[in-house]
């Protein structure tokens, strides 16, 4: 098994074994029709947003889609991601 599909392996074993914990199942997906599928899906949500706020201080991304709703994901990255370099020119 090679170092990256190890840390894949681990990272879903924790997230797994986390939400084990506060009693709410989860299902992991990494390979496959099953991850294919998951990846389709989450493309379709992603192009259905129509206003993003990235608030870096919380660690948290706010999506709006089209039909008015709000998803929002926790992350300590993903903020970061989004934000633009600071600029002091014109």
């Amino acid at each position: 098994m090679t170092d990256k599909s190890d840390s894949i392996r681990q990272a879903t074993e924790r997230v797994l074994q986390l939400e084990g914990e506060l009693e709410a199942e989860g299902a992991a997906s990494t390979q496959g029709d099953e991850l294919a599928h998951a990846r389709a899906m989450l493309h379709q949500w992603i192009d259905s947003v129509v206003a993003v706020v990235s608030s870096p201080g919380v660690g948290r991304v706010s999506l709006i889609h089209d039909d008015g709703t709000e998803s929002r994901i926790s992350s300590p990255g993903l903020p970061f991601r989004l934000s633009r370099p600071a600029r002091f020119d014109s």
